[in-house]
C-alpha cells in the first residue's frame, strides 16, 4: 500500500508537469519594424509569464505583406492597419483585428550636431531646405507619406538632389552620419544611441501610423496566437508602448 501510494503521489506531482509542457507552444510573429524595441520587452515577459515560444520576424510592413502574399508561414501578424485589413479581407487573416499602437514621424539627427527648428512647418520646411541631405526608409509607411508631404508643402522639386531613399532604418542613418536629417516614425529612432531625436513633425504636419495585430487563418497554434495579441493589448504593455516612443491603440 505504501508503494502504491508512493506511485500515486509521483504521478499526482508529474501531471501538472505534463500538462503544461502538453499547453507550450510554439508561435510565429511576423511584425513592422516600428514595434521591434515593443516586442524585444514584452515578448520574454509573455514568454515566461506562459510557457510559450516567440519567433520574431521584422521588416518593413510592406516587406511582410509580400512575404505572406508568397505564403510564409506564421501565427500573428502585427502590421500597419491598411495591409492588416487587406489581408483580413484576402482571408489570410482573422477578421478579428486588435490595434496595438500608433507612432508618428520623427526628425533625427547624429547626436551632437546642431538641432535644427522644426517647431513649425514653415521652420521645417526651412530645415529641409537648409539640409545636405535626408533619408527615409523606402519601403516603409512613413516613407510614402512623407513623399506626398513634400509635394503639399511645394518642396519636392527642390529636395529631389538630396533625398536619399534607405534600405535600413533611417535612425541608423543618421546616427551614423549617413545622412544629416532622417525621418522615420519615433519608435525606430530612440534604440539608435548615436541619434538624436530632434522631435515629432509639427502637428499641422505630423501623420500617425496605427499597427493592427491579427491570428492567421492559417495558424496552427490560435489560442497561443490569440493570448500573445491579448497580452500586447493589456494595462501592463502600455506603460512599455510609450516608453518606446509609440501611443497605446
Amino acid at each position: 500500500m505504501k508503494i502504491q501510494r508512493a506511485i500515486a503521489a509521483i504521478v499526482g506531482l508529474a501531471l501538472p508537469l505534463l500538462a503544461a509542457q502538453a499547453q507550450a507552444a510554439e508561435i510565429k510573429v511576423l511584425a513592422s519594424t516600428a514595434v521591434k524595441t515593443v516586442l524585444e520587452e514584452l515578448v520574454p515577459q509573455f514568454e515566461k509569464a506562459t510557457g510559450n515560444k516567440v519567433a520574431v520576424g521584422i521588416a518593413p510592413a510592406a516587406v511582410l505583406k509580400t512575404q505572406i502574399d508568397q505564403g510564409a508561414a506564421f501565427d500573428v501578424a502585427i502590421l500597419t492597419v491598411p495591409i492588416t485589413d487587406g489581408l483580413a479581407k484576402e482571408g489570410k487573416l482573422d477578421t478579428t483585428r486588435t490595434t496595438i499602437a500608433h507612432a508618428g514621424i520623427g526628425v533625427a539627427i547624429r547626436k551632437g550636431a546642431p538641432k535644427p527648428d522644426i517647431g513649425t512647418t514653415e521652420a521645417f520646411k526651412r530645415a529641409l531646405l537648409n539640409a545636405k541631405s535626408i533619408g527615409f526608409t523606402a519601403g516603409g509607411a512613413s516613407g510614402v507619406y512623407l513623399k506626398s508631404l513634400f509635394e503639399k508643402l511645394g518642396i519636392a522639386d527642390e529636395l529631389k538632389p538630396k533625398l536619399k531613399l534607405l534600405q535600413g532604418p533611417a535612425g541608423e542613418a543618421a546616427a551614423n552620419g549617413d545622412v544629416e536629417i532622417g525621418m522615420t516614425q519615433i519608435s525606430e529612432i530612440l534604440p539608435y544611441a548615436n541619434a538624436e531625436l530632434v522631435g515629432p513633425l509639427p502637428p499641422d504636419s505630423q501623420s500617425y501610423t496605427y499597427f493592427s495585430a491579427a491570428v492567421a487563418v492559417a495558424s496552427k497554434e490560435p489560442d497561443a496566437a490569440k493570448a500573445f495579441i491579448k497580452f500586447l493589448a493589456a494595462p501592463a504593455a502600455l506603460a512599455v508602448i510609450k516608453a518606446k516612443g509609440m501611443e497605446p491603440g
